[in-house]
């Protein structure tokens, strides 16, 4: 875990604000103009706008900040970041098959993390003009309103997760569960839990550093949690950047869904 006791993330938090913005507006021009596409291994899609916008990116932070390391979807992986303690954790556009198909639901998500844990974030979200941020010494803030997750400890539990999910899930839990359609973009699925509109989302296996650690702190400094199914917070930048199934959720809902999660495992 990350000792950053006394440390002010404030001035990186501005940074990286700024240059997401910029690459917002970069990204943006691209959006619903048809722009090149490319097929990586995995059937993962790329844009043009993927890399224009992490272009603008890692032109200014890298500038900015030369000490620290990179890790990024639409760069090359260079294992020299395993060595530096602070790196930013960059994904252009998180969301590329929403932008490429005309949807609103994608973002530029960009976190520096300081010994494996996010230290400042910001989501900018362009075709919605929101914005999240947070930051070890400053609130999570979408928009300029301080956010909290939901806190209703009764009643219907607003979640988004797969069906197949859901339906292992113990009847007393799943009677009250309402399943939000899928949202394609990670990182802004979890902005909803950040800001209470949704309860909680379970994340398959095989998420990316990139596409978790800005949402990760986001959602810690509002009030819930994004953990695995053992409850443990994620680590990142190690040699491998993708995660297990994982679980996040307001607080007061994290320990039941954990619960019923690993019960539906064992069944």
């Amino acid at each position: 875990m990350s000792d950053t006791t006394g440390a002010d993330w404030r001035s990186d938090l501005d940074l990286i604000v700024d240059a997401a913005r910029q690459a917002g507006r970069v990204a943006l021009k691209f959006f619903r103009k048809d722009p090149e596409v490319w097929w990586k291994s995995g059937h993962s899609p790329v844009s043009a706008a993927d890399y224009a916008a992490n272009e603008v990116l890692a032109t200014i932070l890298q500038k900015a900040r030369p000490d620290y390391g990179w890790l990024s979807e639409e760069t090359d992986d260079n294992e020299n970041r395993l060595s530096k303690e602070t790196l930013f954790v960059v994904d252009p556009i998180d969301g590329t098959r929403a932008f490429i198909n005309g949807k609103d639901t994608w973002c530029v998500s960009v976190a520096v993390v300081h010994q494996g844990r996010p230290v400042a974030a910001v989501l900018v979200a362009p075709a919605f003009d929101e914005e999240f941020t947070a930051s070890l010494d400053a609130p999570s803030i979408k928009n300029g309103q301080v956010l909290s997750t939901s806190s209703s400890i009764v009643g219907q539990i607003q979640l988004a997760a797969p069906d197949v999910v859901i339906a292992r899930l113990p009847e007393n839990l799943k009677s009250r569960i309402h399943r939000i359609p899928h949202v394609p973009s990670l990182a802004y699925r979890l902005a909803m839990v950040s800001d209470g509109r949704i309860d909680g989302t379970l994340v398959m296996a095989n998420a990316h550093d990139w596409d978790l650690a800005a949402a990760d702190l986001i959602l810690e400094q509002a009030g819930g949690k994004l953990v695995d199914l053992s409850g443990n917070p994620l680590i990142y930048n190690r040699a491998s950047v993708r995660h297990p199934e994982l679980c996040a959720a307001a607080h007061h809902i994290l320990p039941e869904l954990l619960a019923s999660l690993n019960l539906s495992a064992r069944g």
